[in-house]
């Protein structure tokens, strides 16, 4: 069998990466409940560096100390001590020869705990369908949240350019805006959530005002030649059904913008196990394909990419230039090299989610590591 295209190399704005399978983001809220990345988390991401992964991308992690934090002892990039935790991560990962990126964070009406401040905010006082989640310490209904201000605006994408400007200084690779799965930038580009009628709201070309302004606030911090990526989707953690209403004409509206705004990359997260279903548009077309013809960036394409005849698919047919793998990734740390050896890949269970399941699964793994 010929090489699985997944292990051929590829460039990813200014990053040369040994191939193009990176571990998905995933929320391990794994610090002491100060934000600040564990000598514990450093190993954990190393792993996947080790295991063969080309790329990293960090769980979603918050940007300001006022509505960003999402959960109980989410890790965030705002203080002195978390970039050197950070920096501590970055380090780890690059001696063992991947790249690492930060994902950039901020919950919005779906926090379900903020140590900095009493209620949330989102694009519109609208109550989050849904319940909060127990394995991440939450409990009942979403808080209604405030509708955020213009003023509020300013301020959020602010906290994303100074995280994203800690990134660079802790020695991340990039950074990737979380623009996906029910947090604030989605509510903003979402039809029920997002009510506003000034010039965030609206239209498509309204509802994605927001996530240009987060990404050209966090551009000029950066400055040019430091990838800059956004991880979009339809479907959310609180509502696995929502599209687009608009499909393909929506998506190229909001492509166009974000790539207009200054992304080095996409990244098209959560279509489901059974991708082509999920992922084709009204047009006959898969989304990630689109982003790439619309906007000749490159593209990540994640929810189901574990699996390798889907990965391969994907990248072979020209839906996407790199699979981002989640939940495969914690079962198998070493994809990329069972994956070329022929290998059988271990399955995932839930207990791999639980920090200590985690952590013990990790020490006897790297025991065995050359």
């Amino acid at each position: 069998m010929s090489m699985h295209p997944a292990l051929k190399p590829v460039r990813l704005g200014d990053i040369e990466l040994s191939n193009r399978v990176a571990v998905a983001p995933m929320s391990r809220v794994s610090t002491r409940g100060d934000g600040v990345p564990t000598a514990e988390m450093a190993a954990y991401y190393r792993r996947f560096a080790r295991g063969g992964f080309g790329l990293v991308i960090s769980e979603g992690t918050y940007t300001d100390e006022q509505y960003s934090q999402a959960y109980p002892d989410q890790p965030a990039m705002v203080t002195a001590a978390q970039l050197d935790g950070w920096r501590r991560v970055t380090d780890a990962v690059h001696e063992a020869g991947a790249a690492i990126v930060l994902q950039l964070m901020h919950a919005g009406a779906l926090s379900q705990h903020n140590n900095h401040i009493t209620g949330t905010i989102g694009p519109s006082a609208v109550s989050p369908k849904g319940a909060r989640m127990p394995a991440y310490g939450g409990e009942g209904p979403f808080a209604l949240p405030a509708a955020a201000s213009v003023a509020d605006l300013a301020r959020v994408a602010a906290g994303f350019a100074a995280a994203a400007a800690h990134a660079k200084a802790a020695g991340f690779d990039g950074v990737e805006v979380h623009g996906a799965n029910g947090y604030l930038i989605d509510q903003f580009l979402t039809t029920y959530t997002n009510l506003r009628t000034d010039r965030y709201g609206g239209d498509a070309a309204g509802r994605v005002r927001f996530a240009t302004e987060v990404l050209r606030a966090v551009r000029a911090a950066v400055g040019a030649g430091f990838p800059v990526g956004i991880r979009l989707s339809q479907t959310k953690v609180n509502d696995p059904d929502y599209r687009w209403p608009g499909d393909a004409t929506e998506a190229e509206t909001i492509f166009h913008a974000v790539a207009e705004a200054g992304a080095d990359y996409l990244h098209l997260a959560s279509e489901g196990r059974a991708w082509m279903a999920t992922a084709t548009l009204d047009n006959g077309v898969s989304i990630s394909r689109l982003a790439r013809t619309v906007t000749g960036l490159p593209v990540i394409a994640n929810g189901g990419m574990h699996v390798p005849d889907t990965s391969r698919s994907v990248l072979a047919e020209g839906h996407a230039d790199l699979v981002a793998i989640g939940r495969g990734a914690l079962a198998n740390p070493d994809w990329p090299g069972k994956v070329a050896a022929g290998d059988p890949l271990r399955d995932f269970d839930g207990t791999m989610l639980k920090p200590d399941v985690t952590l013990a699964s990790q020490a006897a793994w790297e025991r065995v590591q050359p």
